[in-house]
């Protein structure tokens, strides 16, 4: 068997933290058939039932060593775990798992990880006498790997891969047509999906969206539905911007799977969206998006399809986000260059479960295992 502890930002209810989990949980599954996963996590029964996985309490921290201990590599798996922007203390705590595997003397994997805003010079220091002693290092944008290069990490070679969650495959949408449908949304009206979170004490995004929302329902004759992807958090930042607007909209308040997430937008015509899971969930279910950005993750994925940014989080304007949403339901489908660049961001994202088994297979006893169970196929 071998073994896999995987650690990240799991189980609080957020899609795309638990989307990344089960893009990776899945990859690895797919090309080492006798993989044993272990994740740390905050609610042990949600992931052991939604991602058929062992699970160990992200505070249980002799549980945490004891699975480390006994495993063949450490995934740091995913997101954005390495910055202080929202908490200081997870960017340590992130870093001390790391650490308690290389006490061990077990390889440890970023797994398409993006990097930063690190901002404090005590933590870049942290991270980068972490990251210096890692097997292997993998970020999902270029802009990670320059923010890395700038807190001095020389070694290991970083490779420049793409989001783990590019890897999944689109989803049945009668998912979420059900779901809709239970909410009294049916018929032929085109639907605008939005999939907004609150962002500090920000509040021009959520005027920008609500007159932009309004003029849209009024000229191109759209249902409005926000989405919630992290529960309940968003479902409040929706309601807050429904109680903007003249005209009506539905909030989605539901605590939804990855696959319920994704079917529900290639359900949309399209989407706005400040949530960077939500843009490449309805990026690979072929809906286009109009994002509205607040950190440089959701530049630097916007930049990666070739679409551009409507505006910040503090300076959009509903103008731009009517114009731009306008075009696209205009246009109907992703524009062919989008499709193109997605194509080769999925094979980038794969690139990451096969970076994972050239550790495994690197590591004696491992590779004899893994001959073994394929001479036994």
């Amino acid at each position: 068997m071998t073994r896999v502890v995987i650690s990240g930002y799991y189980g609080f209810a957020n899609a795309g933290d638990e989307a990344m989990l089960a893009a990776i949980v899945g990859s690895l599954k797919d090309i080492i058939p006798d993989v044993s996963i272990t994740v740390i996590t905050g609610n042990c029964r949600m992931t052991r039932e939604n991602h058929n996985v062992q699970a160990v309490h992200r505070l249980n921290f002799f549980a945490i060593a004891a699975a480390i201990r006994r495993c063949d590599i450490l995934i740091s798996g995913g997101g954005s775990l390495l910055q202080d922007v929202t908490s200081a203390r997870s960017l340590y705590y992130y870093l001390w798992i790391m650490k308690i595997a290389l006490f061990f003397k077990k390889p440890v994997m970023l797994y398409a990880q993006g990097i930063g805003p690190v901002r404090g010079a005590k933590a870049r220091r942290a991270v980068r006498d972490v990251l210096q002693r890692v097997a292997v290092i993998g970020v999902r944008d270029a802009d990670s790997k320059a923010e890395l290069a700038a807190m001095g990490v020389t070694r290991p070679p970083i490779h420049v891969t793409a989001d783990a969650v590019l890897s999944m495959h689109p989803v049945d949408k009668n998912i979420g047509l059900y779901i809709l449908k239970k909410h009294g949304i049916t018929g032929i009206r085109r639907r605008l999906g939005i999939a907004v979170r609150n962002w500090q004490d920000h509040e021009a995004y959520k005027d920008a969206i609500a007159a932009a929302v309004d003029e849209l329902q009024e000229t191109q004759d759209v249902h409005v539905i926000f989405i919630p992807m992290q529960y309940p958090a968003d479902v409040e930042a929706g309601r807050d911007i429904a109680s903007r607007m003249k005209t009506k909209a539905v909030v989605l308040d539901g605590h939804y799977t990855t696959v319920e997430f994704m079917s529900l937008m290639g359900c949309m015509d399209a989407v706005i969206a400040n949530r960077l899971h939500a843009l490449i969930f309805s990026a690979i279910m072929q809906v286009p998006a109009t994002a509205v950005s607040y950190d440089p993750k959701i530049d630097s994925f916007i930049d990666l399809i070739g679409d551009r940014v409507c505006g910040t989080t503090e300076d959009v304007q509903a103008a731009d986000i009517v114009a731009d949403v306008s075009q696209k339901l205009a246009l109907g489908h992703l524009a062919p260059e989008i499709k193109a660049r997605l194509n080769h961001l999925r094979r980038q994202s794969l690139r990451n479960a096969y970076l994972a088994l050239r550790i495994l297979e690197g590591r004696k006893g491992v590779r004899k295992r893994l001959q073994q169970h394929r001479r036994s196929l």
